[in-house]
């Protein structure tokens, strides 16, 4: 049986993936074919398209690009063809596209909009697959000040730090703040446990002169504000 694999530039011109970007555009190119440029390389048994395929197909819970999201380097180095430098070049890639997302609403981001503010985090939070608290710090006119994250949870269950938020609060001389938090499980409904938490910490702010302006809760390309919803 002839198991020989035919080389980037043994194949057709018009399989060749830098030749199709460059004729067609980059979005010609299959999510393989995208993944076997930035791999460069396969191996002696594996063309780089061979190895873009097998890291696509490696999550059975989530195969595909999505996937990428949330593999460590670890978890990538166990694919066969898929060295120290390979899975690192992969997983810089997945935060590059993280950093890309966040430029393209940066100025967008209004603080007092819930839906900005979570289609400039989206992309950081909704791969998680624990839950994390941010706290976004703002001045008396909204402008903001600096975010940072409060606590990374459980699988399921996140810890909702309110004397560490308040502390940090008023060491950045905040006026308004502003938390985000994600859901793994996709879905941003608040649990009673978000809801009994999100007015603990609003009460215990407006004793000190702070006020929360909002919960946002991250979920897979979805959210939800408790203020919209009127829980807080």
């Amino acid at each position: 049986m002839n198991t020989k694999h035919l080389t980037v530039k043994e194949l057709p011109v018009s399989e060749r993936p830098y030749e199709k970007c460059e004729a067609y555009g980059p979005q010609s190119l299959s999510d393989a074919e995208l993944l076997a440029v930035i791999l460069r390389t396969g191996t002696k048994r594996l063309r780089a398209i061979d190895l873009a395929i097998s890291v696509l197909n490696f999550s059975a819970n989530n195969p595909g690009l999505k996937g990428l999201n949330y593999m460590t380097i670890k978890e990538l180095t166990k694919i066969p063809g898929i060295g120290r430098v390979k899975a690192i070049q992969l997983i810089c890639l997945t935060e590059l596209t993280k950093r890309m997302s966040r430029e393209i609403y940066k100025d967008k981001l209004k603080l007092t909009t819930p839906k900005s503010i979570a289609d400039y985090y989206m992309q950081d939070l909704r791969h998680l697959s624990r839950e994390q608290v941010l706290l976004l710090m703002l001045d008396s006119k909204n402008r903001f000040i600096k975010d940072m994250i409060m606590s990374s949870g459980s699988i399921n269950t996140s810890i909702m730090p309110v004397r560490e938020v308040l502390i940090q609060a008023l060491k950045e001389e905040a006026v308004n703040i502003i938390l985000v938090h994600n859901h793994p499980s996709g879905d941003p409904s608040p649990s009673s446990e978000d809801i009994r938490v999100t007015k603990r910490m609003k009460e215990a702010a407006n004793l000190i002169g702070l006020t929360l302006m909002d919960h946002i809760i991250i979920g897979d390309n979805r959210y939800i504000s408790l203020k919209e919803q009127g829980l807080i």
